[in-house]
């Protein structure tokens, strides 16, 4: 099956280019793109790029002004922070991180969007079709996506992009500053546990679930099951349905 020409989304920054040059019509003409112009690409909630995928599409690309220069002052560090950590989960999700992709632009340098999205376009036709965009939709990367897209929604995630810089670059009373190599493992490490949290919380809306039976789907040991149930309990999110002999069942807590 051939795979000429990808299906993609790519959102804009208002600033990077003039109204001339986001002549949606001439881009059109060139790339299989659907273009959206945003106030400032910092904007850009994780939760929709994750949405985006699930629609289909075969890469999200993401285009904003050139750092230091940022209408809203650091819009787009923002945005780098939030694409490293979308990367992440899509790894996590089994959907190459690759079909994200963020890019910077400045009018000075006299970088051309059309070009942008043709460059992008190749990439994706090296990685192929997105196993979301066939008649039949992958039904587990398409669930993973939908898990990924609940944690990205979560506080503890937004929470933790919103402070990297605050505690990469400044020191606390004590003179002590986290590195960049200490936050990136910390970031690794509480992106998996949303997801996987997030992933079983998917799982127990459908049914009730024993740790034994969620471990086998997972494909993970037991025990570590285990312990996300238990942490998960004591939030509020999963809840016991029902003991059969010695075996108790989970179900996830509807929010109301």
């Amino acid at each position: 099956m051939s795979f000429e020409e990808p299906k993609i989304v790519c959102f804009v920054c208002n600033w990077a280019f003039s109204e001339q040059e986001l002549a949606v019509d001439r881009i059109h003409k060139a790339t299989n793109a659907n273009i959206v112009q945003v106030l400032c690409i910092g904007r850009i909630d994780p939760i929709t790029v994750l949405e985006t995928f699930t629609k289909g599409v075969d890469g999200v690309l993401l285009v904003g002004c050139t750092p230091p220069d940022c209408h809203f002052i650091e819009g787009n560090i923002y945005t780098e922070l939030t694409v490293n950590m979308l990367k992440k989960l899509l790894a996590i999700a089994s959907l190459e991180p690759e079909r994200l992709e963020l890019r910077w632009a400045s009018p000075v340098e006299k970088v051309e969007l059309s070009k942008i999205i043709e460059d992008f376009g190749e990439k994706l036709k090296k990685l192929g079709s997105s196993p979301l965009a066939r008649e039949k939709p992958d039904a587990g990367i398409l669930e993973n996506v939908l898990a990924a897209e609940h944690a990205v929604a979560d506080f503890r995630l937004r929470a933790l992009i919103g402070k990297q810089k605050e505690l990469t670059m400044n020191a606390n009373a004590y003179g002590e500053r986290v590195s960049q190599e200490e936050f990136n493992a910390l970031l690794d490490e509480i992106v998996k546990t949303e997801f996987i949290r997030h992933k079983i919380l998917l799982l127990a809306k459908e049914k009730p679930f024993s740790v034994k039976k969620l471990a086998k789907v997972l494909n993970m040991q037991p025990a570590i099951v285990l312990r996300h149930i238990v942490n998960m309990r004591r939030k509020g999110m999963i809840a016991l349905d029902s003991v059969e002999g010695t075996t108790p069942f989970y179900k996830a807590v509807e929010v109301r």
